[in-house]
């Protein structure tokens, strides 16, 4: 194959590369905002059984969070905060809650920032994620649900 030939070859199937990343990157962004369904029955069943396994533990059984949440301990770090409503959890957006638990609070707030909130990408799916996600909404009274809707209304 004559070099200008193998040059063309090359920079097509670069571009075609770069090409299907960014859209597979595009698809799975649309698709994954929303995904955390209160109306997905399967999806808040899963969702209840890894909120058991890997989140009760800190936030609590009952969505609770730890005492004081709003109160530093003496090594600065903050008590896990309750997902019901009387937490803030309902504040954010669903990718945001999406990223905070998959990457970890740490690696999005940056500088440096301590945090017992560990990142779950390693041991937790995207599936498994929304699945938490769409078991915590599920729990909110149907007037929080629907602010929250309108904050991912927002943030799209």
């Amino acid at each position: 194959m004559p070099k200008r030939t193998a040059l063309v070859v090359s920079i097509a199937a670069g571009l075609a590369g770069a090409a299907f990343l960014w859209l597979g990157t595009m698809a799975w962004n649309d698709s994954a905002i929303g995904q955390a369904d209160v109306n997905d029955q399967a999806a808040v069943t899963l969702g209840a059984a890894v909120y058991v396994e890997h989140c009760a533990a800190c936030h609590g059984e009952r969505l609770e969070g730890q005492p004081n949440w709003r109160v530093r301990f003496p090594d600065g770090r903050l008590p896990a905060p309750p997902h019901d409503a009387t937490g803030h959890t309902w504040h954010h957006p669903d990718r945001h809650l999406f990223d905070v638990v998959k990457y970890g609070t740490a690696a999005l707030v940056g500088g440096g920032y301590q945090t017992d909130m560990a990142a779950f990408g390693d041991r937790l799916s995207d599936r498994e994620i929304w699945a938490v996600l769409a078991y915590i909404k599920s729990q909110w009274p149907r007037e929080i649900r629907e602010r929250q809707a309108k904050i991912n209304e927002h943030r799209r």
